[in-house]
């Protein structure tokens, strides 16, 4: 069924039609359990859009094309057709949310750009990338919101936008971008490797009672049926292009002292520092994926988390190469703390501005009939007013794309600084 949303337009994006999708085949209303690590994200949603470029390709997408593999698809990867419940009996005093496996479906939206595909990635404005993602989160009725929306943009010079809107309690940005590859690689026609949903979750340990939450995070709440903090101010998203020759000349003031990921968030940390010269910014958030340490399952939270701590000198007084140096060396791993801790709590721009490492997550796998994306941005939704820095590789891996989750009245500050540090503009 297909039908058409009443909805305010905004900006060039409009004619959203929703429609849904659901397995192939009945998975029998099994319950898939959230582990402590999955329920950490959960006021946490991940944005991604996949460019690609006008061409005999793109032309040959129709929305059935792209949804036909998509049974199949949710065969395999079953939760995300799920929809969230809670226990009948409370678990030391709070009902633990679980994910009812009752193939509900995700949500698929069709729309419109009245802009060509070049211009749109040329105008750097603020929510470029929320206009082509569906901006839904779970709840205030749990048991009707998918935790997967897909929207299918067409710009009018025939390029094609991917927008996926995940929420992040059903995995990782790890596992989102190896679960739509795998929907790629079935339309492809290619059989799969097979999915790995188990050993099944189970609830870990918590804290004790009333101890206080890692430095990492914020806790919040306690959330009911509506999981979205706002944030105290409006947020804004921004993206931005570090290219090679910009890495090198980091690099440079760096003296080699840590990896892209540390020198690019350094230079974020120093700049936001000086932005908000009336707020000391000593303490950052780090969120690292690291394949090595990553099990077979397809589907986990898994990444990282920790805190670093600026001693003794001001952030915004630091040169670049320090701040790398702490980023690279000094995190304290809180991973066990936060997945234990019994309370709502945000990870994203919570208690710190917080980087994320997306260096290894295989953001252009989305290759479709020989097509890679010409162009991938991430975003967060769910971002605490501290904000969030994602980093992750270019289309040619050489140079970085890094998206800023900003108060909005940051945005241009951070954009007029960084003129002067990176010639992004």
């Amino acid at each position: 069924m297909v039908f058409e949303e009443e909805k305010a337009p905004v900006g060039a994006v409009h004619g959203h039609r929703l429609s849904t999708v659901v397995p192939g085949s009945v998975t029998g209303e099994v319950d898939y359990e959230l582990s402590g690590a999955d329920l950490a994200f959960k006021l946490h949603y991940l944005r991604g859009v996949y460019y690609y470029a006008a061409g005999d390709v793109v032309r040959s997408l129709i929305t059935k094309v792209l949804k036909d593999p998509m049974f199949p698809w949710l065969d395999a990867y079953y939760p995300i057709a799920g929809r969230v419940r809670r226990a009948e009996e409370a678990d030391g005093g709070a009902r633990r949310p679980y994910i009812k496996c009752n193939d509900c479906g995700v949500r698929i939206v069709e729309a419109k750009c009245d802009r060509a595909m070049d211009e749109w990635l040329r105008d750097d404005a603020p929510d470029r990338l929320r206009q082509l993602c569906y901006d839904k989160v779970l709840g205030p009725e749990l048991f009707f919101s998918p935790l997967l929306y897909v929207q299918i943009t067409n710009f009018k010079c025939g390029g094609l936008a991917l927008g996926f809107s995940w929420a992040h309690l059903i995995g990782d940005v790890a596992s989102a971008t190896t679960c739509f590859n795998k929907w790629a690689q079935i339309l492809n026609g290619q059989k799969p490797d097979a999915t790995v949903l188990t050993p099944a979750n189970r609830p870990q340990g918590h804290s004790p009672a009333g101890a206080a939450a890692p430095r990492s995070v914020k806790q919040v709440g306690p959330i009911e049926d509506y999981w979205l903090v706002p944030a105290a101010c409006e947020m804004a998203c921004y993206s931005f292009h570090v290219t090679e020759p910009m890495l090198k000349k980091l690099q440079q003031q760096g003296r080699h002292a840590a990896g892209t990921f540390e020198l690019v968030s350094a230079l974020l940390w120093q700049t936001v520092a000086r932005i908000r010269a009336t707020k000391e910014v000593t303490t950052v958030t780090v969120v690292k994926t690291c394949a090595a340490a990553r099990s077979r399952r397809s589907l986990a939270n898994e990444q990282k988390v920790g805190y670093v701590e600026a001693a003794g000198s001001s952030p915004a007084k630091a040169d670049v190469a320090e701040l790398a140096a702490l980023l690279a060396k000094s995190v304290v791993d809180e991973t066990a703390a936060v997945a234990a801790f019994p309370g709502d709590v945000l990870i994203y721009g919570g208690a710190n501005l917080t980087f994320v490492d997306m260096e290894q997550a295989d953001v252009y796998g989305l290759e479709i009939k020989g097509q890679r994306p010409a162009h991938v941005e991430y975003g967060m939704d769910g971002v605490g007013e501290e904000g969030a820095v994602l980093v992750q590789p270019d289309a040619d891996g050489r140079g970085r794309l890094v998206t800023a989750v900003l108060p909005r009245d940051d945005v241009e500050s951070l954009r007029a600084a960084l003129r002067s540090a990176l010639p992004v503009a």
